[in-house]
């Protein structure tokens, strides 16, 4: 998989922040970038560019809204070709607070929408291609999203934004491979002028295997996490991706590096990855917010329990 149009993008900064409000300090944010620069990883997506408006910077971390300052911070005195990207999410950013291109250290900026929302994701997208950044959709949920509206979702994307990149997203971790692959399918049959991505949860700890799928099925844009940081039971992990790919561009050794001396220390005072509550999520196709809410809760190992919550919630729904 030494391919030139495969581009890894590391999410760690940004979906590992789910878990603590975003409020990784800058000795460890710097580490992380140090680590991808060093492993010659393509993108660091560092957090999202929320407006302060909309949320208290006294409950969320600096990585909830990135500014340009803070990210200098961090990539300051490191050579590197690892690009930053953030995530915006509609309705939750001012396009108007977004700098140009040519006055921020940013270079990609994501857009995370549900369908419901997609016209004002490609509004929002183009508006922040026309600042002069590289621009990607990243559609989530997309296994609660009926066939046909995702048909005419893929189409609408692919004529109507300004993206370079639409990520597919299984924010539910819920996918097996063979409904990943039709997804995929799908998206070539609509997506012509535009690459692919995937955005893979470990719920069924299938994020590696699905993002292999994925490769397999044309994306060349790659969401993984060191460690498989990231929400609930977080992502296709940065060090088996890597190890797959086996593509002399990438070093691993440095990723390593960063597991031991500031992962291993994190995981004994931040809960992440595979654990019962959010493989049953996983299972059942839910949000894993319920998860994260009894995983806080003095109750937090009545797997029975919570699966019978939440079948007996889906038998009410139908």
């Amino acid at each position: 998989m030494a391919g030139n149009n495969i581009k890894v993008l590391d999410c760690t900064i940004r979906d590992g922040g789910l878990m603590n409000n975003h409020k990784f300090d800058l000795k460890f944010v710097r580490a992380v970038y140090k680590a991808l620069s060093e492993a010659n990883i393509d993108y660091m997506e560092i957090g999202y560019k929320n407006s302060r408006k909309l949320f208290s910077a006294s409950e969320f971390g600096s990585w909830k809204f990135c500014a340009d300052e803070d990210i200098l911070k961090v990539i300051k005195g490191v050579r590197s070709k690892t690009k930053i990207a953030v995530m915006v999410d509609v309705d939750r950013v001012e396009p108007a607070e977004v700098k140009p291109k040519k006055e921020s250290p940013v270079s990609m900026i994501r857009v995370a929408t549900y369908i419901k929302d997609i016209e004002k994701a490609v509004l929002l997208c183009n508006q922040m291609a026309d600042k002069g950044y590289e621009t990607a959709v990243n559609i989530m949920a997309v296994s609660k999203a009926p066939a046909e509206e995702l048909s005419k979702i893929l189409s609408l994307l692919d004529n109507k934004s300004k993206a370079d990149v639409i990520f597919i997203s299984d924010s539910n971790g819920s996918l097996y491979h063979e409904t990943l692959a039709a997804l995929f399918k799908k998206a070539k049959k609509y997506i012509i002028s535009k690459e692919t991505g995937i955005h893979a949860h470990n719920n069924l700890q299938l994020a590696f295997s699905n993002t292999i799928e994925a490769i397999q099925q044309g994306a060349s844009y790659l969401d993984c996490s060191i460690y498989g940081l990231g929400r609930a039971a977080g992502n296709c992990p940065t060090e088996l991706l890597l190890g797959f790919l086996k593509n002399p561009k990438y070093d691993i050794r440095p990723v390593l590096d960063v597991i031991a001396k500031e992962f291993i220390p994190l995981r004994k005072k931040l809960e992440w990855g595979y654990i019962i509550p959010y493989a049953i999520a996983g299972i059942l196709d839910e949000h894993p917010k319920a998860a994260m809410a009894l995983r806080d809760s003095a109750q937090k190992d009545n797997f029975r329990e919570f699966y019978e919550s939440l079948t007996t919630t889906k038998k009410k729904k139908v």
